[in-house]
């Protein structure tokens, strides 16, 4: 029999971030752990002591199908910067000798870019001691800037969506015979790999999208108002998405040129929205033209209605993976994706030193954006498309999807 293991998601969810969850809650249990912890709330939980038991809550194969289809983070996420050891090693004392107190021998951390450094610091401090524990990263972000992986679950799931709406918000866009100008605000912070996907509303029935801006480029307004000006003059409906992420050439976010309070968290992110209605409200106010702000927000990583199959599966085999990794003695690894082929898509699983992925950003490359910084090229289009393949139908009642819900009534306090 295998010792215990401690499961935690942290960072922003996303629409298949659960079905990392089930893959290391099953594939333990099948590979013998005597118990699957999961921390509420990621490692600020477990800094409250507190846990649940997994298999309290994941009895049936109902039960695991309802969860990989239940958006959010299952046991609740957190957004915490754990200090460097050398610096206050207070914190680690105590996470460890709640990790003795629990008979952990394997730590999985479900998360993006903060998550793998959480993994880094604790593998450091474990190697530090002596501490037999062993700690794999598993990857999870629609942000897709996760160095090292060809892509990360969930943004498979997040890119059908944004897709999708694109697709809808154009269609639109064309019910009135009058100027109007629409602005999309897609998450992503500095990494345009989800506006991008707009991109994909580009097909035999939609043209697409007219501009599109990624934050790799720098973003001059009154370049921007010129554009729109010129597709005013041969067309009336005028589509743009931007990242909430663009910068002036001076690296200045155009979000902090409005007049939203700014919120800094744990990490020093800056809270990026407001942008699209910046410059909806200047187009109006500069041409008298109808304009529209559309920030996707929270819905983006939480469409778990329009969940892509192959998304949900690959979260489903990294937390396979990474349970598999650690059972044979890895730690301070992250379980990465592999590409072998695009037609037929093929991706396989491996692992990767953290310390090389933490705090790394990976941007979308310049040759996938256009000449003219206002679109992105085919060979971004090849690398997104079979991530959106195939979907998979909630689970439906009374007209609705159901989920699978945890409730603090069941938390255990040690």
């Amino acid at each position: 029999m295998r010792g215990n293991v401690i499961v935690g998601q942290s960072g922003g969810p996303t629409a298949v971030i659960n079905s990392s969850l089930v893959g290391v809650f099953k594939t333990a249990k099948d590979r013998g752990a005597k118990t699957v912890y999961g921390m509420r709330h990621g490692i600020q939980g477990l800094l409250e002591e507190k846990y649940v038991d997994l298999s309290d809550h994941i009895q049936t194969s109902l039960d695991i199908d309802l969860l990989k289809r239940t958006p959010s983070a299952f046991l609740g996420s957190c957004r915490y910067k754990l200090p460097e050891a050398d610096k206050d090693n207070g914190v680690y004392k105590k996470i460890f000798s709640i990790l003795k107190k629990l008979d952990i021998e394997f730590f999985f951390y479900i998360g993006g870019n903060d998550s793998m450094d959480t993994i880094r610091k604790l593998s450091d401090y474990a190697l530090e001691i002596g501490s037999s524990i062993r700690f794999i990263g598993v990857p999870k972000t629609i942000d897709n800037d996760l160095d090292i992986t060809d892509h990360t679950p969930g943004f498979g799931s997040a890119a059908k969506y944004i897709g999708s709406i694109t697709k809808e918000v154009i269609r639109d866009g064309l019910v009135f015979d009058q100027n109007m100008v629409t602005i999309i605000e897609i998450m992503g912070r500095n990494a345009g790999w989800l506006t991008g996907a707009s991109a994909l509303a580009k097909c035999e029935d939609c043209e697409g999208p007219d501009l599109i801006y990624l934050p790799e480029i720098p973003f001059d307004v009154e370049s921007f108002i010129k554009k729109v000006e010129e597709l005013h003059k041969v067309k009336k409906s005028i589509i743009v998405a931007i990242s909430e992420g663009i910068r002036t050439p001076d690296g200045k976010y155009i979000s902090e040129l409005t007049d939203t309070v700014e919120f800094i968290d744990a990490f020093g992110h800056k809270a990026l929205s407001g942008s699209a209605k910046y410059l909806a409200n200047m187009i109006g106010a500069k041409f008298g033209w109808k304009t529209r702000a559309i920030e996707l927000n929270t819905l983006q990583r939480s469409a778990s209605h329009l969940v892509s199959r192959v998304d949900i599966t690959e979260a489903y085999q990294v937390g396979g993976a990474a349970v598999k990794a650690a059972f044979e003695g890895l730690t301070g690894q992250m379980v990465i994706l592999k590409r072998v082929s695009d037609d037929p898509y093929i991706c396989t699983t491996d692992t990767y030193d953290v310390h090389k992925i933490a705090n790394v950003e990976k941007k979308v490359p310049r040759e996938w954006i256009n000449e003219t910084g206002d679109f992105v090229t085919q060979e971004y289009l090849n690398y997104v498309k079979p991530l959106i393949q195939a979907e998979l139908t909630p689970i439906m009642v009374d007209g609705l999807p159901r989920h699978l819900t945890l409730n603090d009534k069941n938390l255990k306090n040690i």
